[in-house]
């Protein structure tokens, strides 16, 4: 085999007329908690309950989820919805993407686009943006997501990944009992 059929062998082959994949994007988002399920002394302690998340553009908001999930030490699934274009929790002009659910209490009557499909990229946010996560529909813990920064090329590693934390992560299902008992004592 000569060295310029090697070459032609081992490159790879792209169909007439498709562009080659651009590397993908690293996204840095601060995820703060904004309400849900905290005991009163447990907010005393820890006034900002953060992390900062690095994810790549070509991973899913469902990744971006799971990132969440883990990130605030949680083990019980929900539902979850992200909010993208809004000004606050349920804004009408947001865009909602999250699991697909059937017709209930929580159906606002737009449309829910899909977490798993749908790739950060395609969402256009750029440095600044805001956006919002609710995670678990009956105990409402709503987070405000800011887009720190964006690089345009992810370096190797593993991602999405936790570089950051404020706070600690707060229970998700608190005792409230032992709140109680605590304030009468």
């Amino acid at each position: 085999m000569t060295r310029a059929s090697a070459s032609r062998t081992l490159a790879p082959r792209l169909k007439s007329g498709t562009k080659a994949k651009a590397p993908a994007r690293l996204y840095t988002l601060e995820v703060a908690i904004m309400s849900g399920s905290v005991t009163a002394r447990f907010a005393r302690a820890n006034p900002v309950m953060a992390r900062t998340i690095e994810i790549r553009g070509d991973q899913t908001l469902a990744r971006l989820h799971a990132a969440i999930f883990d990130a605030f030490d949680r083990f019980d699934e929900h539902h979850y919805e992200f909010q993208i274009g809004g000004t606050k929790p349920m804004d009408p002009r947001a865009t909602r993407y999250g699991l697909w659910q059937p017709p209930g209490p929580f159906d606002r009557g737009e449309p829910v686009h899909s977490a798993a499909r749908t790739k950060l990229d395609a969402l256009e946010l750029k440095a600044g943006d805001r956006f919002g996560y609710w995670f678990d529909f009956g105990d409402d813990w709503w987070h405000t997501i800011r887009v720190a920064a964006i690089a345009e090329v992810a370096t190797r590693g593993r991602y999405p990944r936790v570089v950051a934390r404020i706070g600690e992560s707060p229970p998700q299902h608190p005792d409230w009992e032992e709140e109680e008992s605590a304030n009468d004592g």
